[in-house]
């Protein structure tokens, strides 16, 4: 149930976000989820795709250098989970985490069209133990082609 992030630091500058969009429409590679942070020189943008494998080697060679202040690529591995879209969801789900002693290094979420459902993007440092922590709660935890399908 581990789906693959890509994680890109990325100058904080107008059309960077644009040429990565463009260059990922080209490819024909789908952004199913996407959060992007910020800092005064640069952002942290996380990506789940539907082909990471290919959008890392596109992203390479189109030049983005691995390193600070450009665009550097890692695959990190996160899990989908499915909660109800209504007030007190998230404080269930992240109590049942709490309670099995698992912490969130960060999440994001989105809601589906048409749906009272909502989908959140979790990293933590236990992926397997947070799995299994929510499956036991009952919370349904998305695969990758469940994901990609939405």
């Amino acid at each position: 149930m581990k789906i693959p992030q890509l994680s890109l630091f990325v100058p904080n500058s107008p059309g960077t976000m644009a040429d990565i969009a463009a260059i990922l429409g080209d490819i024909g590679v789908n952004i199913r989820a996407m959060s992007l942070a910020d800092t005064n020189d640069f952002g942290v943008l996380r990506m789940v795709l539907d082909d990471t494998n290919k959008a890392r080697q596109v992203l390479k060679d189109y030049g983005y250098p691995v390193r600070l202040n450009e665009v550097i690529a890692v695959e990190i591995e996160v899990i989908a989970v499915e909660i109800d879209d209504r007030p007190g969801a998230l404080g269930r789900l992240l109590r049942v985490l709490a309670d099995a002693d698992r912490n969130v290094e960060y999440m994001y979420a989105f809601v589906q069209k048409n749906a009272d459902r909502a989908v959140l993007m979790l990293r933590l440092e236990d992926l397997d133990g947070a799995v299994s922590a929510l499956r036991e709660a009952g919370v349904k935890v998305l695969s990758a082609d469940e994901l990609y399908a939405l």
